[in-house]
């Protein structure tokens, strides 16, 4: 591993890997404001875009794990590098669409070559140690920070520019997230370095000769179930959130890309200044335990609220929240596996992700059809809380279980 310890950066080698990721999420966050724009333009109702949502979510859901498992085997870089070029393919689609059945193909390409994060995750995890591993997945969320402080005001902005006329809504931003995905792709041939090396992948299997079996390995299940109430309330919030902000507050594609960038600019100052400040005074296991119980209160509350500024109060806190526990649960779920199974169990993360996209958006949706939006913060805080109450559990790292013991210890 080449870790440079005294260096500023302690990881230099993750630089291009973040500033890829921040292109990409850049070019995902710029189609955001446009979802509520898409009931009236194509005469549909929320629970169809719930549906559109949910699509690719399917789809990802079949093939990150399969993504995964063959990054396991053949190395990271490659297969992400094919994911991306999907992404890419997908946004281009997205580009042209001017019907709904075009929109749901954009959707399942990219779905079905969706396996960007899983190997985003795999490659933090060989790169960096488990003390150390913590850290570096929360910035992933820092990156969706960054992005999110540029993507949605500049796709409220694309909104006004119809290069293609009005019968393609999304034309303007689907190009410049196509571009956004090559230049993401040209970063990873070019300045991401393997993280899975040949000599490595051997090693492992020499090493470790075992299948991941979740029904043997208790922890490593006991914090999936954890990770998925939490994604799935999660999940929930951020898939129906512009679409709650246009049904609910009222606000068209331009205002709900200025509320979301106001919104990120507001999330960077606090994960920059709170962040390292409350892992440094808690430690992860009870910084983890407050982000949980911020998640709780905060989704139990935003269903009732109905001005911009009360919510977006909320949006700041719920940030906070997340950026507390979500990168950290993750870290703490491939602590529990060998380092040859990383891939799988990123796999498995992704796949709870994949079928919280697959529910979160339908089951939102439905909610603000039927129901008082009351309801999706209720449905929300139910789950997040089964999340928070499991945080309580005392649950050893696997490498630090492996470490032989010296006299009179014991890993209990």
């Amino acid at each position: 591993m080449n870790v440079k310890h005294g260096d500023k950066v302690k990881y230099p080698e993750l630089r291009p890997l973040w500033i890829g990721l921040f292109v990409d999420i850049l070019g995902f966050y710029i189609i955001i404001p446009f979802l509520p724009t898409f009931i009236d333009v194509f005469k549909t109702t929320p629970l169809v875009i719930g549906l559109l949502l949910a699509t690719n979510a399917v789809f990802t859901l079949v093939f990150a794990p399969i993504w995964g498992k063959i990054s396991d085997k053949v190395g990271r870089k490659p297969i992400l590098i094919i994911s991306q070029m999907g992404t890419c393919v997908a946004f281009l689609i997205l580009a042209f669409s001017n019907t709904l059945y075009l929109l749901f193909v954009a959707r399942i390409v990219d779905g079905i070559f969706g396996g960007n994060f899983p190997l985003v995750k795999a490659i933090i995890t060989d790169t960096a140690p488990p003390k150390d591993r913590g850290l570096q997945m929360t910035n992933v969320g820092v990156v969706h920070v960054l992005a999110g402080l540029v993507g949605p005001g500049l796709g409220g902005i694309l909104s006004i520019l119809r290069i293609l006329g009005p019968e393609y809504p999304v034309a303007t931003a689907g190009l410049a997230a196509a571009a956004l995905s090559f230049t993401t792709i040209m970063i990873t041939i070019f300045f991401v370095k393997e993280s899975w090396p040949k000599e490595r992948r051997l090693d492992a299997e020499k090493q470790i000769k075992i299948k991941l079996k979740l029904r043997k390995n208790k922890d490593a299940s006991y914090l999936l179930t954890q990770y998925a109430f939490h994604t799935f309330s999660f999940t929930m919030y951020i898939t129906t959130l512009t679409i709650f902000i246009g049904l609910v507050l009222g606000l068209g594609a331009l205002e709900i890309g200025i509320l979301l960038t106001i919104s990120g600019i507001f999330r960077a100052i606090v994960r920059f200044t709170l962040f390292k400040l409350t892992l440094k005074l808690l430690g992860e296991k009870r910084m983890t335990q407050l982000g949980l119980f911020i998640i709780v209160v905060t989704f139990f509350l935003v269903g009732f609220v109905r001005d911009v500024w009360t919510f977006l109060i909320l949006m700041l806190i719920i940030s906070y929240g997340v950026s507390c526990s979500r990168g950290l649960l993750i870290s703490k779920v491939t602590q529990s596996v060998e380092p040859n199974e990383v891939g799988k169990i990123n796999g498995y993360t992704t796949t709870l992700d994949s079928l919280a996209q697959v529910a979160g958006p339908i089951i939102g949706t439905l909610i603000l059809t039927l129901y008082d939006p009351a309801w999706l913060g209720v449905s929300m805080g139910l789950l997040a809380v089964v999340a928070f109450f499991m945080a309580f559990k005392k649950i050893m790292p696997l490498h630090l279980k492996n470490q032989p013991l010296g006299k009179g210890e014991t890993n209990g």
